[in-house]
């Protein structure tokens, strides 16, 4: 089981950055990104595979970036230009799906999970 823990969560006006890192006690060949806004379902924001290919939620392309930072053992999030509709708990996965299947898996899937950090966006 790979321990995860998210940080970098925060409050900002729309149009504003943030960085989300998850400290992880080791990378799987699938790891990703997720979010949950209330009363919605959980949903995909970004996964990477182990040959460090990124497939990203039409809502976010081109906004926000996945990374990995092998030295610190950690996943991070870059994101810019943020919504309001951005607001959501996020949350960092991992998984040990190949490569073909770790873009189109259900986050129901993902066998290893953080706790969350809160974004909040306003207007």
């Amino acid at each position: 089981q790979v321990q995860l823990v998210e940080s970098g969560g925060g409050s900002v006006q729309a149009g504003g950055s943030l960085r989300l890192s998850c400290a992880a006690s080791g990378f799987t060949s699938c790891m990703g990104w997720f979010r949950q806004a209330p009363r919605k379902e959980r949903e995909r924001v970004a996964t990477m595979d182990s040959f460090g290919s990124t497939v990203y939620a039409d809502s976010v392309k081109g906004r926000f970036t996945i990374s990995k930072d092998r030295a610190k053992n950690t996943l991070n999030l870059q994101m810019d230009s943020l919504k309001p509709e951005d607001t959501a708990m996020y949350y960092c996965a991992a998984d040990r799906s190949s490569a073909w299947v770790c873009h189109v898996r259900s986050w129901t899937s993902f066998t290893d999970w953080g706790q969350g950090t809160q974004v909040t966006v306003s207007s």
